[in-house]
């Protein structure tokens, strides 16, 4: 399990543009728990059921050697290679709580796989996500507004990066709601694409009152 894993926010303008949010001039990083990592194949369970739950579909960067305060023009030479993810987000605990970090750190709300591809190069690769076959997520990662060099660098600045640590590039727009049954498709490239399942964690009725 890596010992961070970090989402970036505001990545993609239209993204920026759908969430009625202004560019910060950085970027905007954040971490999830990495007990919420899920591989391909596994099932997504919405924690609260009454709440609304988006996907977002994401380049995962996986970090292959210790980096601190790292160029930009060195980061590439730290990272191992990459994955899809999806960043699940419960919209209704972000609003409320106005952070990050709870709403998307839930068991599962993390997928990334199948498989890590190294040696490639990210800089315009066409990425989308399908929700029941239907195409809900398109955009090329040519349009992230930080780079990976620049995202891994930044990050580095602030804390030492180890090996098999994660980082979550940011979304385009077209996030949308999932629900029990639902099945998800995250695709980037030619790469073997992300599948998994949605089901509910637990009865409504059943849930703990403390939101």
């Amino acid at each position: 399990m890596p010992s961070k894993l970090i989402a970036v926010g505001l990545n993609y303008s239209d993204h920026i543009a759908e969430m009625k949010r202004t560019p910060l001039g950085t970027p905007l990083i954040w971490f999830k728990a990495p007990s919420s990592l899920l591989p391909d194949g596994g099932t997504i369970e919405i924690a609260f059921p009454e709440h609304r739950t988006d996907f977002e579909i994401e380049l995962a960067i996986i970090i292959g050697a210790a980096a601190k305060n790292v160029s930009v023009q060195d980061a590439l030479n730290h990272v191992f290679g990459y994955t899809v993810g999806l960043d699940i987000s419960d919209r209704d605990l972000q609003k409320s709580e106005k952070q990050f970090g709870r709403c998307k750190s839930f068991d599962s709300y993390t997928p990334v796989g199948p498989f890590v591809y190294s040696g490639v190069d990210v800089g315009d690769l066409p990425i989308e996500l399908r929700q029941n076959g239907e195409l809900r997520q398109q955009a090329r990662t040519s349009q992230m507004i930080y780079s990976v060099a620049e995202l891994v660098s930044f990050a580095s600045q602030s804390m030492t990066l180890a090996a098999g640590d994660v980082i979550l590039t940011g979304t385009p727009s077209g996030v949308g709601p999932i629900r029990a049954g639902d099945r998800l498709g995250a695709k980037i490239g030619n790469w073997q694409p992300l599948q998994n399942s949605v089901t509910n964690a637990r009865e409504i009725s059943s849930r703990p009152k403390i939101r």
